[in-house]
């Protein structure tokens, strides 16, 4: 199904989830087919980009647009929604026509000596769109960037940058933390480039605001990763060929991501940090992969068993930017079909006794976005995957359909409606569940055709409708976000 642009070029129907979304809203009680299970209690909490336009210019990518949170607060078989812009920096200059911070694929007009400048003293962009976790006391909105931003879970009210309490120098980062809930304490990594680039893990312990240095290790050529792998001894970052040369970006005047380059060459290196004591030891794979996002990963027989959603290569980035998505903007010539590069979930069995790496796709259906009951098997072996996913016999426009994957024994469940695209699915465990997959998958779906959004609730198991709450309007692509159980 499609729709049709102004100047009358058809265009896919999704892209009603890159519109911009100017309104704010606070609903009490959203329209609710089926039942919600009477122990589903707490806030679905979500962040991603809802504006795309600024000061008459469009964005470049999907990654660019300002964030925005959103709230489904589920009680008592009921559901309520709001949603509102995060108010950073980034943000207030949007809202008044002026791109001000670089963004991941969009820069701000600027001198030749003023991008020097801001390359030697960087002023890292606040628009924390990706993700939401929790430091200390404070709910935080996160992206790449150092900069993350508390913001209250009920009112969604930005509160201000978050204050760290130590001395480590900032850098590029994950919006991907991982929370061990053995050691509790959030882990992260991040990068400091330079004529010698420095990667640092370090961890947060719970409550505090104190980042705690575990391990550096040096690079020449950083690579670009979205996320990384965690294990009960060691913190995995998995090095794809897709880097940058810091010295050059200086100088080159373009945004941040297109400074990177793809040299399959380079193959895939994984580097280990080993959490008791810092050390490092490296294992490299001529195959070139690029991945943003992690599935699991854990230690079995002396092995390290990292599971990752994977493309060939790093194009779909390129693929990602609006004008592949949505269509050029006017004069522009360079507007193409858009279609999905193949991606898959595989499997990377690391053996540091023989130092290889070893590698197999674990099922036919893709998955992206992925997530696994967390609270249990972070960091553990798991049996159960859920992700967005594509029909993986035909070339796909975008992701419209949700998957359970059985990474033990590579069968598959889908979820498809036509003409509804799916965001990522969030499993919320059932109190005193025993079974890894007893529980439900929420996701924020967008109904094309009727240009508004549902969340829905699956059965966890089997991937049935239980039911679905409708929004009043779209709710644009997201990325990431967190269910928070009521106290």
């Amino acid at each position: 199904m499609s729709t049709t642009d102004a100047d009358g070029t058809s265009l896919p129907d999704y892209v009603a989830g890159f519109a911009d979304q100017p309104t704010e809203v606070a609903v009490e009680d959203l329209a609710t087919t089926g039942a919600i299970p009477e122990w589903l209690e707490g806030d679905l909490l979500r962040n991603g980009p809802a504006m795309w336009r600024v000061g008459g210019r469009r964005l470049n990518h999907w990654f660019d647009g300002m964030a925005m949170l959103h709230r489904f607060s589920i009680h008592a078989g009921k559901v309520s929604y709001a949603n509102r812009f995060l108010r950073s920096k980034d943000y207030q200059a949007a809202k008044n026509g002026s791109i001000e911070f670089a963004e991941f694929a969009t820069d701000p007009c600027r001198s030749l000596f003023k991008r020097m400048t801001a390359n030697f003293s960087p002023v890292y962009s606040s628009n924390a769109n990706v993700n939401i976790t929790k430091v200390a006391d404070d709910f935080v909105a996160m992206t790449e960037t150092p900069i993350q931003i508390a913001f209250n879970p009920e009112t969604l009210d930005t509160l201000g940058v978050v204050e760290y309490e130590d001395s480590l120098t900032p850098g590029i980062t994950t919006a991907h933390p991982h929370y061990d809930v053995t050691t509790h304490e959030l882990i992260n990594y991040m990068l400091k480039m330079g004529r010698n680039s420095t990667y640092t893990v370090f961890g947060i312990p719970r409550g505090s605001k104190h980042r705690q240095a575990i391990g550096t290790a040096d690079t020449p050529r950083p690579s670009y990763m979205h996320s990384f792998a965690l294990t009960e001894n060691y913190i995995v970052l998995m090095e794809f060929p897709f880097v940058v040369n810091p010295l050059s970006m200086l100088l080159s005047g373009r945004p941040f991501i297109e400074n990177y380059r793809w040299k399959p060459e380079l193959g895939t290196t994984f580097t280990l940090f080993d959490r008791a004591d810092g050390s490092t030891t490296r294992l490299h794979t001529d195959e070139p992969w690029f991945a943003f996002h992690h599935v699991n990963a854990y230690e079995e027989s002396g092995q390290l068993i990292l599971d990752v959603s994977v493309y060939a290569d790093a194009e779909i980035v390129s693929d990602l930017f609006l004008n592949s998505l949505l269509g050029p903007v006017p004069d522009s010539s360079d507007y193409r079909p858009p279609q999905l590069p193949p991606f898959s979930l595989r499997r990377f069995t690391l053996d540091l006794q023989a130092n290889t790496v070893q590698s197999h796709q674990l099922c036919e259906q893709p998955l992206e976005l992925p997530r696994i009951n967390y609270g249990s098997h972070n960091a553990r072996a798991y049996r159960f995957a859920y992700g967005i996913s594509v029909d993986p016999t035909e070339p796909a426009a975008f992701l419209d359909r949700l998957a359970k994957i059985d990474v033990e024994s590579g069968e598959s469940i889908v979820w498809y409606e036509p003409n509804t695209y799916p965001g990522e699915p969030v499993f919320v465990s059932r109190p005193g569940a025993s079974d890894e997959d007893d529980g439900v998958v929420l996701s924020v779906v967008l109904d094309a055709a009727a240009g508004s959004s549902f969340l829905l609730v699956l059965d966890a198991r089997d991937l049935s409708e239980i039911a679905r709450a409708t929004v009043p309007q779209a709710v644009p692509f997201g990325f990431h976000g967190q269910f928070i159980r009521s106290d």
